[in-house]
């Protein structure tokens, strides 16, 4: 699905990350913890990640079945195919211009779609970039990574391309996001670092400590802080803008995250079938687990509830908050 060839460039290591033991929360102190399922129509789509769109729904990728998923907060869901067969939707992301953008990794592209579900533009990338993950950036363009030629790339909502920057180090770059110093931050998925890159396209690199953490899912935190999940050795990771870290374990390697309607951030973790609430102090707490429906991607919807993709599940599931 991505390719692995490139050169190695060397790059300056500006940071480093911490390593912070963290309390997990008696069960007598979890409050009952709800969720509910709903099938996605198309069979083995592989749902994975998912955003909350202009128009109070939810979006969501069909990373197998070729589709663009929208469900209400009530649980209908319509299923909106991409033209280009077999591009493997990976990433989403609500635009400046009131669109659905999303990433086609096995078809180099970018695709554009309307609330109505028409998609209006599939913006080709050089050959192999494999484009990841997308954001809208505080510049009013969409910032996308492109694990197979290591760079981080810029599109207007247009559709034009007007920046591809090389990463410094050869590390795959995967998820990305908009940071509160008003630069995008993304994880480096196999070279344990954390990355941030300013509008006119100057990156800087963080090092994590753990050999082989895979940094995976990034987000930007009530806090002001940035925070992320390893998907290796299990731990969720916050660094400040200033480039300062500390990682925190969890029993099972996490996916994705994202903050919560309740001033906490939400993580999935996808091995055990959990959602775990992480404070901006680093307390943890688990839901029960419900084996075999592979939690992925997680988001606040409108509803002041969480919704996540079940990726082995083939479905999307409301976790109502206490």
């Amino acid at each position: 699905m991505r390719g692995k060839s490139m050169l190695c460039r060397r790059g300056v290591v500006a940071g480093s990350v911490i390593i912070a033991s963290v309390a997990f929360l008696a069960p007598a102190a979890q409050a009952a913890l709800r969720f509910r399922e709903f099938a996605v129509p198309t069979l083995d789509s592989a749902p994975f990640q998912i955003t909350a769109g202009p128009d109070g729904n939810l979006w969501f990728t069909e990373l197998y079945g070729g589709k663009i998923g929208r469900i209400t907060t009530q649980g209908a869901i319509v299923e909106f195919t991409v033209p280009t067969a077999d591009s493997y939707p990976f990433g989403i992301t609500a635009g400046p211009d009131g669109n659905l953008w999303f990433t086609e990794n096995a078809a180099d592209k970018i695709g554009r779609m309307t609330t109505a579900g028409v998609v209006t533009g599939e913006f080709p990338l050089p050959p192999t970039s494999y484009p990841d993950g997308i954001t809208a950036g505080p510049d009013g363009n969409l910032w996308f990574t492109e694990t197979g030629t290591n760079k981080i790339g810029r599109m207007t909502t247009a559709g034009a391309v007007t920046g591809q920057f090389t990463v410094p180090t050869l590390n795959y770059p995967f998820g990305i996001t908009a940071g509160p110093d008003g630069n995008l931050w993304f994880t480096e998925e196999l070279g344990n670092r954390i990355g941030s890159i300013t509008t006119a396209g100057v990156i800087t690199e963080f090092s994590l400590p753990v050999p082989f953490s895979y940094p995976g899912d990034i987000t930007a935190g009530p806090d002001g802080n940035i925070w992320f999940t390893e998907g290796q050795h299990g731990a969720i990771g916050r660094i400040t803008t200033a480039g300062i870290g500390t990682e925190f374990s969890v029993p099972s390697p996490a996916a994705g995250i994202a903050p919560g309607p309740d001033g906490n951030l939400w993580f999935t973790e996808n091995q055990t079938g959990k959602v775990g609430r992480i404070t901006t102090a680093g307390q943890i707490h688990e839901s029960g687990a419900k084996p075999g429906i592979g939690p992925s991607d997680i988001i606040a919807g409108p509803d002041g509830n969480l919704w996540f993709t079940e990726h082995d599940g083939n479905a999307i599931a409301e976790f109502m908050t206490p």
